[in-house]
């Protein structure tokens, strides 16, 4: 038996929904399409050179090796306008519109199995809901693919990383999400996929963490080092509830 928590919150990638293997020279391809301008006749190969450099130095400035402890987030508008200017290539639609064309074209997606039924649970149970993601695009973008995938979500509220500076595990994004949510970290359960970001982030953050485990594909990786549920289907958080 568990404490009902007054609002769960939730990862986004591998936890609400399963994506595909991501695939940015597909995505580019089909920006490229997209282009007014291409004066230097850029390929997605080359712009994905350029991008896997821009990734590796930004990354190295930040923490080093390991994405998971990386504590600040560049967004997609950023690091394009760098990519893009560079080459001197230049398109007609707003940048929001071609991060969703990007992403829907690099890497398509779909909802994690049970988590309607879980969600509609919680509904009708009173406990509210919201999410909290590590991730370049914008908030609306994200909020966009998730009204897509799960469309009868009732979350209060969205958090993309890329808007708000920190990533998960610092503790600010999390703060964020109480500040919106008007609550205690101790009426917050947070669920996700990752260990680090989501589990001891979560936990550090006064939450109680639930890892996640459904699509690791069979490699749980390394456990979190601090208490934590664990659970492999989302039909698991109903029957604890």
């Amino acid at each position: 038996m568990y404490q009902k928590p007054e609002m769960i919150l939730f990862d986004y990638g591998q936890t609400l929904t399963r994506e595909e293997k991501f695939n940015p020279v597909r995505g580019t391809q089909a920006l490229l399409k997209l282009a007014k301008s291409n004066p230097n006749g850029v390929t997605a190969l080359q712009i994905q050179e350029l991008a896997d450099a821009l990734s590796s130095e930004i990354a190295n400035a930040l923490i080093g090796d390991s994405r998971s402890r990386n504590l600040l987030e560049v967004s997609n508008y950023a690091f394009n306008r760098y990519l893009y200017e560079y080459y001197e290539v230049e398109f007609a639609e707003s940048p929001e519109a071609l991060e969703r064309i990007f992403w829907d074209n690099a890497a398509l997606g779909r909802s994690t199995e049970n988590i309607e039924k879980l969600l509609m649970h919680l509904q009708e149970i009173g406990i509210r809901t919201g999410v909290i993601s590590n991730i370049t695009a914008g908030t609306d973008t994200l909020t966009n693919r998730i009204n897509e995938l799960i469309p009868d979500n009732q979350f209060e509220f969205i958090l993309a990383s890329s808007d708000y500076i920190f990533r998960k595990p610092h503790r600010r994004i999390f703060e964020m999400a109480l500040a919106k949510a008007k609550l205690s970290a101790e009426q917050i359960w947070f669920c996700g996929d990752n260990p680090i970001c989501d589990v001891e982030g979560a936990y550090n953050a006064g939450m109680k963490p639930v890892w996640y485990t459904a699509c690791m594909d069979g490699e749980a990786g390394m456990p979190p080092v601090v208490p934590h549920l664990k659970i492999d289907d989302w039909e698991e958080l109903i029957h604890m509830l």
